[in-house]
């Protein structure tokens, strides 16, 4: 298990943790830290970090929900007690966090949304079955491309993170 993360990081890496570091109020998430070994990989995802949890059109919430719930569904626990505190600061409470985990989205989510998180677990869990269908019950709700793919990129992040952080086992820092 990695409980050691590379403290001492360099160029490159340095300069990332740095900008992580500010992007998270003076702290550095430990999964990112694990990348600091390869301060290629760091920078890419730490980029991609920015571009769909820190940009675009969709609400934070509606991102760190679909963020939790992924890793919910791919059972990595240190993603699921990230996520779950990002959404605890956005006034999300735990009673409402865990009923996240059984489909109730909450109230404030609009239909757009709770359709989009729904679209992204299944992505996730059963790609697959997705067809022309799901595609067009979520353009018939109003909700636009960018925005599919706004969640798909939060999707495709998060499976990569779970997955990095549950073979690495990253420990939790949140």
């Amino acid at each position: 298990m990695l409980q050691e993360v590379n403290h001492a990081a360099s160029g490159t890496s340095a300069a990332v943790l740095l900008e992580i570091e500010k992007a998270f109020g003076g702290h550095v998430p430990n999964v990112f830290k694990a990348y600091a070994e390869h301060p290629a990989l760091l920078a890419a995802n730490w980029g991609k970090f920015k571009a769909v949890m820190l940009q675009g059109k969709l609400r934070r919430k509606v991102k760190e929900a679909v963020a939790m719930l992924i890793s919910y569904d791919n059972r990595c626990k240190y993603c699921i007690a990230a996520h779950s505190a990002a959404l605890r600061s956005l006034k999300v409470s735990d009673p409402a966090i865990a009923a996240m985990h059984h489909g109730v989205l909450p109230d404030d989510f609009t239909s757009q949304e709770k359709a989009l998180v729904k679209f992204a677990r299944l992505a996730n869990t059963h790609w697959h079955d997705i067809g022309n269908a799901d595609l067009q019950a979520l353009f018939d709700l109003g909700v636009e491309k960018s925005e599919m793919l706004e969640a798909l990129g939060v999707m495709e992040l998060f499976i990569a993170f779970n997955r990095c952080a549950d073979v690495l086992g990253v420990e939790i820092d949140f």
